[in-house]
């Protein structure tokens, strides 16, 4: 086969002024009662990883707690975006660089222009760090080069937003900043943002400069350069973010780096893969213009994009055993590297735990917790447009209520209050049961192949 191819919980807003050619308009203060677009950070470590062999795990609630709030922020505007928002059209006829899975397996393998271990030269391989806190693995991180220096910079993975930000010249920040001084095509554009999150701040200015992943390069690529920032960051292990999501969400209306990727031919194919590793610190990956055979088990089928926004698909229902559920309205659903478990509408979660027997509210959590009998033979799937995806119920498993108990913690959270009632959000949880591909081609779509995990 070739191959080819915790500190509390952070949202944070940044919020700047925009005006260029291939700027994404955000709909302003008639249609969202603001213009920024809230977006999230990870990082609460408590305790030390716990093998994925232990089945006697106590649950900690912690983490689970404030992701929830973080993820209230992150998609705080998604139901009027979701309806509202969209690439321009000849911004999205320049990503239509149409080819299947195959044609990307042989790009990646042609002779001429093929880079290491048998890459196209126009392919980039990001080797990602799993953070893991206890029994979680709680975010994927990995290396970019910034500036003429090419310093190493490390970036969360989020496929939920739209904006790269790094540290810069930011005195008492707990990781090393980005040396902007030391990069001869650093510019900054003048233009102020804020960072605003539950317990503190950061701000800076928007900047640009070179970036790259491995040896795919943009020279002149916005980034939110932070220059303050508060102690919430402490714990957390990567630098800064980079966001994944389609550029009509950015906060700055500027194109990801990986669109500008595609806009410049740079890249071999208009889509990237995402290998999650499960409880393992290494072995994680993010492939650009590239499909790696080596992480995937089978065939890919495909999801239509629903919203060039956050990379959204149908999602008609979830089973349970065979028994279908489904909420009360269709519902979408947010394919987010950048989010640790699966959260539904209060309704679909409900509809859900029904079908498990013995299953019932955990309000000694908080709300939208539910616990199960441990011992349930369950096989879950979700529904994404036709199609139906198992997941390994290992990582549905957040723990028992006590050491002693026979009652665990559910990994799909309900989401009630202002969350939207017909969103999903569809985080590492599931993901790691299947390599994804986001391809911006054929009107937008993801695929999903079987996970090397379910050997």
């Amino acid at each position: 086969m070739m191959p080819g191819m915790f500190v509390d919980s952070i949202s944070y807003t940044i919020v700047c002024l925009v005006s260029t050619s291939l700027a994404i308009t955000v709909p302003g203060p008639g249609d969202l009662g603001t213009n920024v677009i809230n977006i999230g950070r990870r990082g609460f470590r408590t305790k030390a990883p716990i093998s994925p062999d232990d089945q006697d795990f106590v649950f900690d609630p912690t983490y689970p707690r404030n992701e929830i709030k973080r993820i209230l922020s992150k998609y705080k505007y998604a139901e009027k975006i979701l309806h509202v928002v969209d690439l321009p059209q000849p911004v999205a006829q320049e990503f239509e660089m149409a080819q299947t899975i195959e044609q990307v397996v042989a790009v990646n393998a042609t002779s001429g222009d093929v880079g290491a271990a048998g890459f196209s030269a126009k392919t980039a391989q990001m080797p990602l760090i799993d953070d893991i806190v206890g029994n979680l693995d709680v975010e994927y991180y990995g290396p970019l080069q910034m500036g003429t220096q090419q310093q190493r910079m490390t970036v969360d993975i989020d496929t939920g937003s739209a904006d790269l930000w790094v540290p810069v010249a930011c005195q008492g920040c707990p990781h090393p900043s980005y040396n902007a001084g030391g990069s001869a095509s650093y510019r900054t554009s003048g233009r102020s943002f804020e960072v605003t999150y539950g317990s503190g701040s950061v701000s800076g200015t928007l900047g640009q400069d070179r970036v790259a992943i491995g040896n795919l390069v943009i020279d002149k690529q916005y980034f939110g350069a932070v220059n303050q920032e508060s102690n919430d960051f402490e714990d957390s292990p990567n630098d800064g973010l980079i966001g994944m999501a389609f550029s009509s969400i950015a906060s700055c209306g500027e194109p990801t780096f990986f669109e500008n990727l595609i806009s410049s031919s740079r890249i071999a194919a208009p889509l990237f893969s995402v290998h999650l590793a499960r409880s393992q610190s290494r072995g994680s990956q993010l492939c650009l213009g590239c499909f790696d055979q080596t992480k995937a088990k089978g065939g890919v089928t495909w999801v239509s994009v629903t919203s060039r926004t956050y990379w959204a698909v149908s999602m008609p229902g979830v089973t349970v055993n065979g028994r279908v559920s489904m909420g009360s309205r269709p519902v979408t659903a947010a394919i987010d590297t950048g989010t640790t478990l699966i959260y539904f509408p209060r309704q679909l979660a409900e509809a859900f735990y029904n079908t498990i027997p013995g299953s019932q509210q955990a309000n000694q959590y908080g709300d939208g917790f539910y616990t199960y009998p441990c011992d349930s033979q369950l096989t879950i799937s979700l529904q994404f447009g036709s199609n139906t995806y198992a997941m390994n119920t290992m990582d549905f498993n957040l723990g028992r209520t006590s050491r002693s108990s026979t009652d665990c913690v559910g990994g799909i959270l309900a989401m009630g209050g202002d969350f939207p009632t017909d969103l999903a959000i569809i985080g590492d949880e599931f993901l790691k049961s299947w390599y994804s591909v986001y391809d911006y081609s054929h009107g937008a779509r993801v695929g999903f192949a079987p996970s090397i995990n379910n050997s």
